[in-house]
């Protein structure tokens, strides 16, 4: 059974920036990140591939960034220009090797409010 323990999240300004971290108990492929808003399905931000290759959801294309250090088994969501719309509960997603779907272990969350 593979761990996430997610961190970073809390309340920033619009405008502002977030950095999110993800480290996974063990080895794994694929991982990336999701989000639920209330009232919303959970959807796509953005996955990574082990070999660093990214997915991004539309949404956040040109102002989140995903990265991994596979050395710490982590990965990283630097979240700039944020925007209202970008509050959400923030879940760490691993397994597989697709970047277009998710694997099977979720992190608890972590809350992003964008609100002035």
């Amino acid at each position: 059974q593979v761990q996430l323990v997610e961190s970073g999240g809390g309340l920033v300004q619009p405008g502002g920036s977030l950095r999110l971290s993800c480290t996974a108990s063990g080895s794994i492929y694929a991982m990336g990140w999701y989000r639920q808003a209330p009232g919303k399905l959970r959807e796509l931000v953005a996955r990574i591939s082990s070999g660093g290759r990214p997915n991004y959801a539309d949404s956040v294309k040109g102002r989140f960034t995903i990265s991994r250090d596979n050395a710490k088994n982590t990965i990283y969501l630097q979240m700039n220009s944020l925007k209202p719309e970008d509050t959400a509960v923030y879940y760490c997603n691993a397994g597989g090797d697709s970047i277009y779907f998710a694997g099977n272990y979720w992190g608890q969350g972590t809350q992003v409010t964008v609100s002035s």
